[in-house]
């Protein structure tokens, strides 16, 4: 629970930043609905901390946390068009209702970030296993690297992705 020095810093800083915050985001996002949102998710990030009252450059940390947010947008709306682009090519028409269809999203984005968090060799194999249907010798042979190193980075990834699940 944020201590009352928190919650009055960041009030101080609402006050004083947050059209600065708004205004700036409208710039980058042409959107002032969208702007909007940012910021004010900007603003519920920066209460959920502890250390407000030492923030000592308050627009440069709230444009650190608002880029952020902006590219999290940017990738949660490039995985939802790609789910609905595979969703329009399948052959059958599946009625998937609109909360199932926020879980999967949500469910991808969390796959995506924790695969973002891998190094490019972990999340190679692990693509190469579960995208492209390889088995794990077929990935060491493509990528002239031992089968013993192909299960260690598919454990790694494993455990990542089951780990963002399981905060789902």
């Amino acid at each position: 629970m944020p201590t009352p020095s928190h919650t009055v810093a960041v009030q101080h800083i609402y006050e004083q930043h947050h059209s600065w915050l708004h205004g700036w985001l409208r710039g980058k996002l042409h959107n002032a609905c969208d702007a909007a949102d940012v910021a004010h998710d900007t603003f519920v990030r920066i209460l959920g901390g502890r250390h407000a009252a030492q923030i000592l450059e308050p627009r440069d940390y709230l444009a650190t946390i608002a880029r952020g947010l902006v590219i999290d947008r940017y990738r949660r709306h490039a995985i939802e068009q790609a789910y609905k682009q595979s969703l329009a090519e399948r052959p059958d028409a599946t009625a998937i209702s609109e909360e199932d269809k926020a879980i999967i999203i949500e469910t991808l984005v969390a796959v995506d970030k924790a695969l973002a968090s891998l190094g490019e060799r972990s999340r190679r194999i692990f693509m190469l296993s579960q995208i492209d249907g390889l088995t794990y010798q077929q990935i060491a042979d493509q990528l002239q690297v031992s089968l013993t190193t192909v299960k260690k980075h598919m454990v790694r990834a494993l455990t990542e992705c089951s780990m963002i699940m399981a905060s789902l």
